[in-house]
């Protein structure tokens, strides 16, 4: 998996980590049971080793990935779909109640879930 970071942005190295690998699960460019790139890997191309702990921590609070002594990181979505779509709704009615505040439309938000999904 190739990880790209933009060391000049506003958005923190975690969230950046994170979002890339999220997006990486989600278009199938890593699958289920593949290792992430190790700590060590990571603060070689001058990423922290706390904020890669950091990203991938949360990662695993989030079901995404297991953390295996002999692995490392390894991909490992959560199987309780429940549990996921309660969160995705949450967040969908958060990010809608901003999008309202600015006057996008609902067939906007339409086109935009067509277009994502």
């Amino acid at each position: 998996m190739l990880i790209e970071i933009d060391f000049n942005s506003d958005e923190a190295l975690y969230v950046q980590l994170q979002n890339q690998i999220i997006m990486g699960i989600a278009t199938a460019t890593i699958q289920e049971g593949e290792s992430l790139p190790s700590v060590r890997q990571l603060d070689t191309v001058g990423i922290n080793m706390h904020t890669v702990n950091k990203a991938y921590s949360i990662l695993k609070q989030e079901g995404f990935i297991q953390l295996d002594r002999r692995r490392g990181a390894v991909i490992a979505i959560d199987a309780d779909k429940a549990k996921a779509y309660a969160e995705v709704k949450r967040a969908l009615r958060i990010a809608l109640a901003k999008g309202s505040l600015k006057n996008v439309s609902r067939e906007e938000v339409h086109e935009m879930v067509d277009e994502l999904f």
